[in-house]
């Protein structure tokens, strides 16, 4: 049980115990196919390493990336996960949130919902997510006696078995392939960050920031919780929005500086997901016989979405901002490469000031003008 400040703010065994007594089950499979998806997803792990740095050379020829662990995990197991990553991300904002209950209405309704409640709502969110998620680059991941992460504290790579699976045998593609084009985007990302090694010092800084600056009412956050646990639960109509216009989480909590800092965050982060798709799609023709099939199926998936229940989570959660991460990202990638070839495109990784303004995502001509014309001039 975590305890801040005395009494907590959130339930996370509660949490983790609500997600996965909630969460879908997943593809009928027998033992034995199941035993041969995480082997196979093993060894697509282990050889996407190679493709990936051969095709993006952001390792040096004979040098060895930081060793993470890859982890091949049922929904249970990534749940388990993410709740240890938030546990810890989150942990300023939750502090602060608890210095703030002890006064006021809205503090003292906090205190009689208690961390109980708020625990099943947050494992309720999980148990949604826990179904959605094919594979993760945990960055910040405290290792725990289940968990294994990389010896300075963060990094470890999760492959969601029963969900590229399920996806998989949705879109009617070659198995074999799926696993090897999802195992591609996910080392991409663990290859950022092993090879860049003040990567993530950089981005745990502007996310502390982004909470340092948070001045919200618990309530509020609460309300928003609320609101989205009874939208899984079949308590609010389905396209029924707040005041506010169905804002998301993370956007309820913006101060003008947390605005600036969300700005770099996207920028950063649409870098990161759009390398990564560049990568996957760059790397499948070579490796992956089916790629032109499986991105088209998968695109199509992307933007059909499902229920309008589903859509109304997907904003209330931030996702639909994720997706247009991956698009607008994957663009400045491209029109980078083709401009000045990947090692061109790599001086993005020589320090925080030549990352990309969210500004420069949508007009990736800015930011070689900026990054190579002003170097040679």
């Amino acid at each position: 049980m975590t305890s801040i400040g005395g009494a907590g703010m959130v339930d996370w065994n509660l949490a983790v115990a609500t997600a996965t007594r909630l969460v879908r089950p997943g593809p009928e499979i027998s033992r034995e196919e199941a035993r041969e998806v995480v082997a196979e997803l093993r060894r697509h792990a282990k050889a996407a390493e190679e493709h990936v740095r051969s095709f993006t050379r952001m390792i040096p020829e004979g040098t060895e990336p930081e060793d993470t662990p890859v982890l091949v995990v049922d929904r249970a197991g990534w749940i388990k996960a993410n709740v240890a990553g938030f546990r810890e991300l989150l942990r300023p904002l939750l502090e602060k949130m608890e210095e703030r209950r002890g006064g006021g209405a809205g503090g003292a309704v906090l205190g009689a919902v208690g961390s109980k409640v708020t625990g099943v709502e947050v494992g309720m969110l999980l148990s949604f997510l826990a179904s959605r998620v094919l594979g993760q680059y945990e960055t910040f991941a405290p290792a725990t006696r289940e968990l294994p992460a990389s010896a300075d504290g963060g990094g470890r790579l999760l492959l969601v078995a029963p969900n590229i699976v399920h996806v998989e045998r949705e879109l009617e593609v070659d198995p074999h392939d799926f696993r090897l084009w999802v195992a591609l985007h996910e080392e991409t990302h663990r290859t950022q960050f092993t090879a860049v090694p003040w990567l993530r010092d950089h981005l745990q800084g502007e996310i502390q920031s982004f909470l340092d600056e948070t001045d919200v009412d618990p309530m509020t956050v609460l309300e928003r919780l609320r609101e989205a646990a009874q939208s899984l639960a079949g308590g609010r109509p389905e396209g029924e929005e707040g005041e506010d216009g169905g804002r998301s989480l993370v956007e309820i909590v913006q101060t003008p500086a947390q605005r600036e800092i969300l700005g770099r965050l996207t920028a950063v982060m649409s870098l990161l997901e759009g390398h990564a798709d560049y990568v996957m799609d760059g790397v499948g023709p070579e490796v992956v016989s089916s790629v032109g099939e499986i991105r088209k199926k998968f695109q199509q998936r992307r933007a059909r979405g499902a229920s309008r229940l589903d859509q109304a989570l997907r904003k209330l959660l931030g996702l639909d901002a994720k997706l247009r991460q991956y698009r607008d990202g994957e663009r400045f990638v491209r029109a980078v490469v083709d401009e000045v070839g990947m090692d061109g495109f790599n001086r993005v990784w020589t320090s925080p000031n030549t990352l990309p303004t969210k500004a420069e995502i949508a007009k990736p001509e800015d930011w070689i003008a900026r990054v190579h014309r002003k170097a040679e001039s």
